[in-house]
């Protein structure tokens, strides 16, 4: 895997997080191997179809909501991580780190997310 593969796979995550239509999804989620694993505080997702659902039900609460990131990933082996940001009606909402596990071929096999700062109100045991 080249430096090339993972910079395009970490612009297609962000991509994915950001994007509303089912086909794009669909398309994005294609960076994912067969059975992704994200692990995060709101508990273990396993599988492309969890992750677009997870997605899709914090857009139902947040919608127009941006996935950006805080700064520029880093990337080792096979392993990256993105230091993130989730902007709400125009108001910083939350902010994380993602460590990404990517196989042999790029594709992202596991997540391990990580909030910095959570929500206003977010109680680890809500969840």
């Amino acid at each position: 895997m080249t430096d090339n593969v993972a910079q395009h796979t970490l612009q297609e995550y962000v991509a994915f997080w950001n994007t509303s239509a089912e086909d794009e999804q669909r398309d994005l989620a294609t960076t994912f191997a067969d059975h992704i694993v994200y692990r995060a505080p709101i508990g273990i997702l396993t599988g492309v179809d969890e992750l677009i659902g997870f997605r899709n039900q914090f857009a139902e609460h947040s919608p127009g909501y941006e996935f950006r990131l805080r700064t520029d990933p880093q990337i080792h082996h096979d392993r990256a991580r993105l230091q993130w940001e989730l902007i709400v009606d125009g108001t910083s909402f939350a902010t994380g780190t993602d460590v990404l596990e990517l196989d042999i071929t790029g594709r992202i096999a596991a997540v391990a997310g990580f909030l910095d700062r959570a929500p206003e109100g977010f109680a680890h045991a809500d969840h």
